[in-house]
């Protein structure tokens, strides 16, 4: 089968399609055929050695959501059958033909969404689901400001805060394509943080009061932002920098009730498995629903995965990036 690979940390073109044996499914494993694999931006971060949601280790091997066909089971594995349509997360070895996992960590794809859709469900959706139920715990009638709110979990974020009954939802994103995919998806008031001024924007938006809650994942500077325009008893959930840097809180800025919460997918995996399950449960129901709709930005072959990996860097694409094997 083909896999991707690199041998090296770099620049994209460090990617590099190989030749490997098929794999074999252990005990509580199943083998996919892959029909569709969601490109993550953490995997940019660790292709270029970059320790972030995982180890940057050599040679390397990019994990991802893989959305495809049970071909075979494992030992023990009752919970599907060969021929299933199914999606799941896998940490490494995600960009190839065939893949294996646990057959405790699968989705069924829900009947009308495609391969490419439903590798939003793994990790973006997860992720999107516990930053803004389990960790952020929005309220109805709350403001919520949600930071790269275009992106593959941005605009599913974006989704879920109107299927919430968020008061009002303030999308925050670069450009006036990204602004207005993040309004199409239900986004009350859109802001640009490429321009000075961005975060009095979103003040004058909530006449002076802040936002209850703020979702971040670029660092830096918006991080900061962010944090400050918090109104008292506000929480900030960051879960990513991908501006690569993650700032110091002043604990002057945060004194007045607001919260700041790092977050972890793996460790509401690790911590909280009841949670996992219910919201597996509670995103499948989105999406079956029409509620939440992932979107496809671009679909590209297995073989141009270098190609993937510079448009998510360029931050160009209006919600996901998949490879088809």
């Amino acid at each position: 089968m083909r896999i991707v690979r690199h041998h090296e940390f770099g620049a994209p073109s460090v990617l590099q399609l190989e030749e490997a044996d098929i794999p074999v499914p252990g005990p509580g494993q199943v083998l996919i055929r892959a029909e569709a694999v969601g490109v993550n931006f953490a995997e940019c971060q660790r292709r270029q050695g970059i320790p972030v949601g995982g180890p940057a280790t050599l040679p390397g091997s990019p994990g991802g959501d893989v959305a495809g066909v049970v071909e075979r089971l494992g030992e023990g594995v009752d919970q599907v059958k060969v021929g299933d349509r199914v999606v799941t997360g896998v940490a490494a070895d995600g960009y190839a033909e065939y893949v294996v996992t646990q057959a405790d960590w699968l989705f069924t794809v829900p009947e009308g969404i495609d391969p490419g859709q439903a590798t939003s469900l793994p990790i973006p959706g997860q992720t999107a689901y516990h930053v803004i139920v389990t960790a952020a715990k929005l309220q109805p009638g709350e403001t919520v400001l949600i930071t790269a709110a275009a992106g593959g979990i941005g605009h599913l974020l974006v989704q879920m805060a109107k299927a919430l009954g968020a008061g009002q939802i303030i999308a925050a994103a670069r450009g006036a394509e990204k602004l207005s995919f993040a309004a199409s998806l239900g986004a009350d008031v859109t802001v640009d943080y490429g321009e000075d001024g961005w975060d009095e924007k979103v003040r004058a938006a909530t006449d002076g009061r802040g936002v209850d809650v703020a979702l971040e994942t670029v660092g830096g500077d918006i991080l900061t932002k962010s944090v400050n325009l918090t109104a008292p008893f506000g929480r900030t959930v960051v879960y990513g920098a991908a501006g690569g840097e993650l700032p110091a809180i002043d604990v002057a800025d945060i004194f007045d009730n607001r919260i700041v919460m790092g977050f972890s997918m793996w460790g509401v995996m690790s911590a909280k498995p009841d949670a996992m399950a219910a919201g597996a449960r509670e995103l499948l129901d989105m999406v079956s629903s029409g509620t939440v709709r992932p979107v496809v930005h671009a679909e590209l072959p297995l073989k141009d995965a270098a190609a993937a990996h510079e448009l998510m860097e360029s931050r160009s694409q209006l919600g996901r990036v998949v490879l088809v094997p």
